[in-house]
């Protein structure tokens, strides 16, 4: 039964991330992925903005998300992933005043999202592994309250598989 034990959580591999994009641009954003089997994962994303070098109008966020993989390999190729984030964004509204623009600041502003990604992963060596992927959600209760009512989910990341 030991034996059993461990070559069955033996498939289960855990990862992690560092979007290798965003850190060029002022931002930090590190994600743990846990591979429950060869086919699906779920993880969580945390992203931090250390710098509004880029104007990246993100404070923080917080993404938890599921994955389907479509690849061959275990965990690998093509995949579709349903998030939520839970993030911070600047208040600033911009509004058309007789065809003149008027920037409007306002506090920070929290607000839940829903989404979909589509992405790829590389897996070199079953330990190191590559990613690309993009996607998009609508905040749900907010949105009127700034002008970044869509989240955009895009990396290029890096990572280690054990």
């Amino acid at each position: 039964m030991l034996f059993q034990y461990f070559i069955v959580n033996g498939q289960n591999k855990d990862e992690v991330k560092n979007n290798i994009y965003f850190t060029t641009i002022g931002l930090f954003e590190g994600t743990y992925e846990r591979n429950i089997n060869k086919k699906s994962s779920f993880g969580i994303t945390g992203l931090y903005s250390f710098s509004q070098k880029y104007d990246e109008d993100v404070n923080f966020q917080v993404s938890p998300f599921y994955r389907r993989y479509f690849g061959k390999k275990y965990a690998s190729g093509f995949f579709t992933e349903g998030f939520a984030t839970l993030g911070s964004t600047d208040g600033k509204q911009l509004t058309d005043i007789n065809g003149d623009l008027t920037v409007n600041g306002g506090p920070d502003v929290i607000d839940l999202s829903l989404g979909l990604s589509i992405g790829y992963k590389w897996v070199v060596k079953s330990s190191v592994t590559f990613e690309v992927l993009f996607g998009m959600g609508g905040n749900l209760f907010n949105a009127d309250k700034t002008d970044h009512n869509i989240i955009n989910r895009r990396a290029i990341g890096m990572g280690y598989r054990f």
